[in-house]
C-alpha cells in the first residue's frame, strides 16, 4: 500500500507481495463520523481464522484523513449488509452466511470495559467476536432475539421502545424517529435532539457542554442510571459507561455517554438512516448476537466470566427467545476474568456491526494478532479475541486496504 497519510506505526498491506491481487478500475472514498479514507477497489484471497474467500472485494486505501488510524489499528471490516456497502460488494461475513459455510448465520460479541480503570493500557484486549455461533461461557440464560423492521436489510436495526433515567420513564420519540442502529463500531450512544435533551433533563445538575457540541455534562458525584428497551427486556447501562470523565482537569462536571446525534456527528437522520446509534456504551453491558436469517438482534445477560452476574451456563430457549450455543466440536476458551485483565469501554466508529454508522468519537475494536479456536469451515464457530485501542474503526483486520 502507498498509504501516504498513515502513521509509520500502521501495519500496511503490500500488494506487490500478493500473486492473486487484482486491482479494479474504479476507486471510491468512504466517509466516517471521525474521518474518511480513499483508494482503489481490489480483489484478493481473504482469510480469517478457518474461513477463506478467493475473490473478496475491498478498498485498497491510499489516503486517510489526519489521525484517522492510530497504533496498530490498520483497517475496518464492515459487518452490516451489502445494501449500504460503499464498495457495492458483498461483505465477507455475508458471503459466508449466504453460502452455508457458517454453522449458524450469527455473529456475537462480548466487549470488555476499560472505562474507569486508571491502569488501562492504550491498547489492550477488547473482547471476543464469534463468527458462526456464540460462546456460552460469556452469557447466562436465554438470548432474547428481536426482529428487525421489515424492508431491505441495511444497518442492524431495532426500534427504541423505552428509556428510564434514575428509575423513571423518559418520553422518547416513536415511529421512524425510534429507528436505532445497533453498532459495535460506535463508541457511545447518539440520539435525536429532543430525546437526548429529555434524558439529560432527568439528571439533576446536567448541562449542555459548551465545548463539545451535542454533548451534556453532569455532576461527577452523580451515578447516572439508565436502562434501554428495544421491545423486550429493559437493559441497564453501567454508571461507569455513562461517565466519560471530567470535562476538564479539576472540574466537578463529567461528560455523559449519550449525545445529540444531529449535532455530534455527520449522520443525517431520515432517508433510511437511523435516528439512534447505539454503540459500546450500551453493548458492553450485554452479550449481543447479530442473526442474518431471519434478520434479528439478540441480547443476553453477561456471565460471571464476562463481568456480569450470571452463571455462564446456557439454559433452554423459552417461547420469547431462541438460544444459540457453540457446536460441541468447537473448543472455545473463556476470556480472562475482567478483574485480571484490562476492563473498560472502547470508543469505536463507523461501519461494523452497525455497518458504516458514523460515531462522534474514535476508538477501535480490532482483531488480535492471534486467532482464537480454529475449526474447519462449516464445523463450528470461530472465536477471535479482539483488542481495543484509541484508534479509529471497529473490527479491523490485516491491513490498511482491507476496509
Amino acid at each position: 500500500s502507498s498509504c501516504s497519510t498513515c502513521s509509520r506505526n500502521t501495519p500496511v498491506f503490500d500488494g506487490s507481495k500478493s500473486t492473486s491481487l487484482q486491482l479494479l478500475s474504479s476507486g471510491t472514498n468512504i466517509r466516517y463520523g471521525s474521518g474518511e479514507v480513499a483508494g482503489q477497489l481490489a480483489q484478493d484471497v481473504v482469510t480469517m481464522g478457518p474461513f477463506t474467500l478467493p475473490q473478496q472485494t475491498f478498498l485498497s486505501v491510499e489516503q486517510t484523513s489526519q489521525g484517522f488510524l492510530d497504533g496498530s489499528m490498520s483497517g475496518i471490516l464492515g459487518l452490516a449488509f451489502q445494501g449500504i456497502a460503499a464498495t457495492k460488494s458483498t461483505p465477507f461475513w455475508q458471503t459466508l452466511a449466504d453460502n452455508g459455510t457458517l454453522t449458524t448465520p450469527d455473529m456475537s460479541f462480548w466487549l470488555t470495559r476499560f472505562r474507569g480503570d486508571p491502569q488501562a493500557p492504550e491498547e489492550g484486549p477488547g473482547g471476543t467476536f464469534t463468527l458462526g455461533g456464540t460462546n456460552s461461557t460469556l452469557f447466562s440464560g436465554e438470548i432474547e432475539f428481536l426482529d428487525m423492521p421489515a424492508g431491505p436489510p441495511s444497518f442492524w436495526l431495532l426500534n427504541m421502545k423505552s428509556v428510564t433515567v434514575q428509575g423513571k420513564n423518559v418520553p422518547i420519540s416513536t415511529g421512524a424517529s425510534a429507528l436505532s442502529a445497533i453498532d459495535t463500531g460506535t463508541t457511545l450512544i447518539g440520539g435525536p435532539t429532543e430525546d437526548v435533551k429529555a434524558i439529560w433533563d432527568a439528571v439533576p445538575g446536567s448541562l449542555a457542554d459548551p465545548n463539545d457540541t451535542g454533548f451534556f455534562s453532569f455532576p461527577c458525584s452523580t451515578d447516572v442510571e439508565i436502562t434501554m428497551s428495544f421491545g423486550g427486556k429493559s437493559w441497564p447501562i453501567s454508571t461507569k459507561d455513562m461517565n466519560l470523565g471530567q470535562v476538564s482537569r479539576g472540574s466537578t462536571q463529567c461528560l455523559g455517554g449519550i449525545f445529540d446525534l444531529t449535532q455530534g456527528s455527520s449522520i443525517v437522520a431520515g432517508g433510511g438512516n437511523p435516528n439512534w446509534v447505539v454503540g459500546a456504551t450500551f453493548l458492553k453491558n450485554v452479550y449481543s448476537v447479530f442473526r442474518s436469517n431471519p434478520p434479528s438482534v439478540g441480547f443476553a445477560e453477561l456471565s460471571v466470566a464476562a463481568g456480569g452476574s450470571g452463571t455462564g451456563t446456557s439454559s433452554s430457549a423459552g417461547s420469547g427467545a431462541s438460544l444459540l450455543t457453540p457446536s460441541t466440536g468447537s473448543s472455545v476458551s473463556p476470556p480472562p476474568s475482567p478483574s485480571a485483565s484490562a476492563s473498560t469501554s472502547p470508543p469505536n466508529s463507523p461501519p461494523n456491526s452497525g455497518g458504516g454508522v458514523p460515531s462522534n468519537t474514535a476508538s477501535a475494536l480490532t482483531f488480535a494478532p492471534v486467532m482464537g479456536s480454529g475449526t474447519t469451515p462449516g464445523a463450528g464457530p470461530t472465536t477471535t479475541t479482539t483488542k481495543n485501542s484509541s484508534g479509529n474503526g471497529a473490527l479491523g483486520v490485516c491491513a490498511c486496504p482491507f476496509c
